[in-house]
């Protein structure tokens, strides 16, 4: 659907703009591809830190189970120097902030690295930069159109073509976030983990939007980073996801008890 989005709004310039139109095309590929090849060779750069197996052995052989049980090779593991709880994954490497260890304990950290590995597991670490190149060229082309085709009828199709991008995109990107939490559940000895981490996130981020929002003194509104609030959400919520693992959960567990009769 996304692909062919991006295609229907290619083709609307090629039309709109004729010639210009297919030149500009061709170059926005062509950038978009030797972004791509540049990126992708360019290694992680910032505060991050390799975690070596004698730091912490709970962790690295932890995470190298769960990889051999999703049948994909050992990630790298990076810790990053960031007071706020934060996981995420890109290529073949899980980056765990060290704000995760303050509020997490050991199963829960390893339900967060799981989530990561369920996203390197489902081609999502492959797809989703994809995804943002689309977006970039979508913001050209309606930039384009809008600039250069002085046709109502033209400009109202780009809007619409970009504004049907972003909601598919959100709601692409939702589902591949519940689709990442279903393959942790699989690779987790003990799958209410993943329900107790999120849970703890939840209190997290709701105790610093409660600090933020308050007149008494403190050091946090001062330290704390500004949250972009995106117009259109691309994760679903906590609740959202909790009552998704709990639905699994006990679905399987339903499972099993008939199977065993």
């Amino acid at each position: 659907m996304l692909f062919i989005i991006v295609a229907l709004e290619v083709l609307l310039a090629v039309i709109a703009l004729r010639e210009l139109g297919l030149k500009i095309a061709m170059a926005a590929f062509g950038s978009i591809v030797l972004l791509y090849f540049w990126v992708s060779t360019r290694d992680v750069k910032g505060n991050y830190v390799t975690l070596q197996r004698s730091e912490m052995p709970w962790l690295y052989d932890g995470i190298a189970e769960m990889a051999s049980k999703a049948g994909i090779p050992m990630p790298r593991i990076y810790i990053l120097d960031d007071y706020i709880p934060n996981a995420y994954s890109f290529k073949n490497t899980i980056v765990l902030s060290l704000g995760l260890f303050e509020v997490l304990d050991r199963e829960e950290i390893l339900a967060v690295a799981a989530h990561e590995l369920g996203h390197i597991k489902n081609g999502d670490t492959k797809v989703f930069p994809v995804l943002a190149y689309g977006r970039y060229l979508m913001m050209v082309f309606t930039g384009v159109l809008v600039l250069l085709a002085h046709r109502p009828s033209v400009t109202l199709a780009a809007l619409l073509l970009y504004a049907l991008y972003e909601v598919a995109r959100a709601n692409f990107l939702k589902g591949r976030e519940f689709l990442a939490d279903e393959s942790a559940l699989r690779l987790l000895d003990v799958p209410m983990s993943l329900k107790h981490a999120l849970e703890e996130l939840k209190y997290y981020e709701d105790l610093r939007a409660d600090v933020r929002l308050s007149a008494v003194p403190s050091i946090e509104p001062s330290i704390e980073r500004r949250q972009k609030v995106p117009r259109i959400e691309t994760h679903p919520s906590y609740d959202e996801r909790i009552f998704r693992i709990l639905v699994e959960i006990h679905g399987n567990n339903m499972f099993n008890q008939r199977m065993m009769q």
